[in-house]
């Protein structure tokens, strides 16, 4: 019920998964009035009695108003949230009531498009943490008739976007080829949020060895991209003050 875009880090480059984790994430998909499910989706078991949905488009779009900007999110009980090292489904899947916290996520845009019948289609903006399910959910309840997610399909995570993407199938027929490197992003298109800078030789040694050094940086931004040349991404430097960078992700 689940597709979209989806960043893989292959190699050497896992080690920037943390600058990905933390990108704003953007949807489209659809939700089912009429029910709330354990699982927030339709994936889960129906909770309660079903229940006619009674506000029209416009009043679906008002009560959407409410879940936007800066909240506290109660996550799913079925989700990954760590609860003393357990992620949360563990618990819940063992019949037991996770204990889970409210986090802070900031909805950027939630608008409901279009209404058939107990379904409603939507787009989505939300902050890296949050819970689509979650917001489903929350609108089912203030709707008086409970919903949960139907379908779901990720458009952008941070830069990258479904034009960007290619099918699973397709990853593993150009890597069993030898052509998938070929079709990989240019190395200056990762992360491209951040600045770049390009070192000398001597420079590229002492980052390698976890040195701090100076670069001909002068953004302002805490943390650049380094790289050796056009194409080789050496490291990602944290602005240490004025143009002296400490490695903190060191790749080549």
């Amino acid at each position: 019920m689940a597709t979209g875009v989806l960043p893989l880090l292959l190699g050497k480059f896992t080690r920037l998964a943390q600058y990905y984790g933390a990108s704003e994430k953007a949807y489209t998909g659809t939700i089912r009035f009429g029910f709330a499910t354990d699982t927030y989706d339709a994936e889960g078991e129906p909770q309660g009695e079903p229940a006619p949905l009674t506000p029209d488009l416009a009043q679906l779009r008002k009560l959407a108003e409410r879940f936007t900007g800066e909240m506290e999110q109660m996550p799913p009980p079925y989700s990954a949230k760590k609860i003393a090292g357990q992620p949360a489904y563990k618990q819940a899947r063992a019949g037991e009531t996770p204990k889970l916290k409210a986090v802070p996520v900031t909805v950027h845009e939630f608008v409901v498009e279009e209404l058939r019948g107990d379904s409603a289609t939507f787009r989505m903006r939300i902050s890296a943490g949050g819970y689509v399910r979650s917001v489903a959910h929350a609108l089912g309840q203030a709707a008086g008739c409970g919903a949960h997610l139907a379908s779901l399909r990720r458009t952008a995570a941070g830069r990258l976007t479904l034009k960007d993407a290619m099918p699973l199938q397709t990853v593993e027929e150009l890597a069993a080829a030898g052509e998938l490197e070929a079709r990989m992003p240019h190395p200056r298109e990762i992360l491209a949020e951040l600045p770049a800078v390009t070192a000398d030789e001597k420079t590229v040694g002492r980052l390698r060895n976890g040195m701090q050094v100076n670069l001909p940086d002068f953004s302002r931004a805490p943390l650049v991209r380094i790289f050796a040349g056009q194409r080789e991404l050496i490291a990602i430097g944290r602005r240490v003050a004025g143009t002296l960078f400490q490695p903190v992700a060191v790749i080549g």
